[in-house]
């Protein structure tokens, strides 16, 4: 007898495969039974006539590693159809930290949830932590460069000492020990944007050791995408590690077009015998720190450097000036406008949430600069923006490049508690059903079987899943019920914590996480270790 039978579905089965109409059988885990299984008694049976039946979506660039301490249930990313993240990307993870160094993380943090302790030390007390008390998702972890750089030496602006890169090697060594899947880095984020070249490879060459991959938001995506692009590609040419070139994009209007020239050097790569592919999100707006923004002077000395240089008149007039006129490259203005930069999160400032740095400078009676670093100041640092700098064209070449998978950048929230605070980009709720809606069934960029591919099969086999990201006998029973005539996000801008439509029931290692559209509670979702 089956567990639970999904019948008369379109099965989309990841492979790129045209879809085949066949009932879904699942026991225990694992898909058991595919074919007319009108015959087999089953616990439960959900009827998809009309509907597609995918493996679970896989979110390859997410950061949900600082808020499932606060919500398990991954409510905004489960209800898209995600059945496994991947986390601590751009550099940032929870781990490891060192008992001197933990101010400086929780600094470093992307988000941190209200009363959040690190209680661990290393990699692998963190991973038994995050997987001790169930999850709704599956997760799969990156080691932080930035993590890692801060626990050898801190926010040092200089290259590291013998010793200093040894305690990085042997950190992160032990991380892909404990089951970390590989190391990210963020090369425009402090202190990940101190390091050169030489140390990346030293790091990179540890993890290449086993089946791990360099994931890595590369040291510029404006002016200097292409370099940058290259330098990940010869991180991967000498170190031999898979490159994943995390969320491609040509950030700002007079870089619009690059997207196409970084594409073409992945394929040159990967005809040199590279493994390097990219990941992209459905959107023409980035999102970030505002501290990004600044030059990487400003974080010397970590968070507590940049909040000395804001109250200090001399360091904040320099800071204003950099912003406004930089000494390398376009400023902000030229290259995105200040009515384009709206602050996305403000703890302590709710009432700039959601407005851009024009408007509240018009306001306030300042600078647009100057309104960034009063929001700076009056945030600790911990503000958010969204950037609307991205081309429509360059998203519709990147989503179609057949090396390119589909990646939120988001994070698991919920429109309620702590998670439902601020104005966020959408793409936290709707990734995955804008891809489908927007990009397949209206502008027919993609074919369905392509889009669930890109999604599902593709990210699988970057990740080396063998058990996964394929609807087929055997495999885990990792699953979504999607209804592709109404599928369809609807988080904006301006109302971001809005739940996307027409994903119907998502399974999680083979229990119902998500049926008729509702969330039930159920928490099957584990971390995933490399072997």
């Amino acid at each position: 007898m089956l567990d639970l039978k999904i019948e008369g579905g379109l099965v989309v089965d990841g492979t790129g495969a045209p879809g085949t109409r066949a009932d879904v059988g699942v026991r225990d885990e694992r898909i058991v039974a595919l074919g007319d299984l009108s015959r087999e008694p089953a616990g439960r049976t959900l009827h998809a006539a009309g509907k597609v039946v995918a493996p679970g979506f896989i979110d390859m660039h997410s950061h949900s590693d600082w808020r499932l301490w606060v919500n398990r249930r991954a409510e905004s990313k489960v209800r898209q159809g995600v059945t496994l993240e991947v986390v601590g990307n751009c550099g940032f993870s929870p781990a490891p930290v060192t008992a001197e160094r933990r101010e400086e993380l929780r600094g470093f943090a992307l988000y941190l949830p209200e009363g959040f302790e690190f209680r661990w030390g290393s990699v692998g007390e963190y991973l038994d932590a995050l997987d001790a008390e169930g999850l709704a998702v599956n997760v799969v972890q990156l080691v932080g460069h930035g993590a890692l750089r801060i626990a050898a030496m801190g926010f040092a602006r200089r290259p590291p000492t013998a010793a200093e890169l040894a305690t990085m090697q042997r950190l992160l060594e032990d991380g892909l020990r404990a089951g970390a899947w590989g190391l990210s880095t963020g090369l425009i984020y402090a202190p990940g944007s101190y390091a050169a070249t030489e140390e990346l490879v030293a790091l990179a060459r540890v993890a290449a050791r086993g089946r791990a991959i360099y994931a890595s938001h590369v040291r510029g995506e404006g002016a200097t995408l292409l370099p940058a692009v290259e330098e990940a590609i010869r991180i991967g040419r000498e170190t031999g590690i898979p490159v994943q070139v995390s969320h491609l994009k040509a950030a700002g209007r007079p870089h619009w077009g690059r997207v196409a020239d970084a594409l073409a050097r992945i394929d040159r790569a990967a005809a040199e015998g590279l493994d390097v592919h990219a990941d992209c999100y459905p959107y023409t707006a980035s999102s970030t720190t505002l501290r990004a923004l600044l030059p990487d002077s400003a974080l010397d000395g970590g968070l507590a450097g940049l909040l000395g240089r804001l109250a200090d008149p001399a360091a904040r007039a320099a800071l204003r000036e950099a912003l406004e006129r930089p000494a390398e490259g376009p400023s902000l203005l030229d290259r995105v406008g200040w009515e384009q930069i709206m602050v996305a999160w403000a703890p302590g400032r709710p009432e700039a949430e959601g407005r851009s740095l024009a408007a509240l400078a018009a306001a306030t009676g300042v600078t647009p600069a100057e309104a960034a670093l009063d929001v700076l100041a009056a945030t600790a640092g911990r503000a958010a923006v969204v950037l609307f700098q991205l081309d429509e064209a360059d998203v519709r070449r990147a989503l179609a490049h057949p090396r390119v998978m589909i990646g939120s950048d988001g994070s698991a929230l919920a429109p309620y508690g702590e998670l439902g605070r601020g104005k966020p980009h959408p793409r936290s709720y709707g990734t995955f059903p804008r891809v489908l809606g927007e990009y397949v069934r209206e502008q027919r960029v993609l074919t369905l079987e392509q889009a669930v591919h890109k999604m599902t099969g593709l990210p699988a086999r970057r990740l080396g899943l063998r058990d996964r990201g394929v609807l087929r006998v055997g495999a885990v029973a990792d699953l979504v019920v999607f209804d592709p005539r109404r599928v369809a996000d609807r988080a904006t801008y301006a109302d971001p914590h809005r739940y996307p439509v027409g994903v119907e029931h998502v399974l999680v290692n083979g229990r119902l996480v998500i049926r008729d559209g509702e969330h039930t509670g159920s928490l099957p979702g584990r971390l995933l270790r490399l072997p």
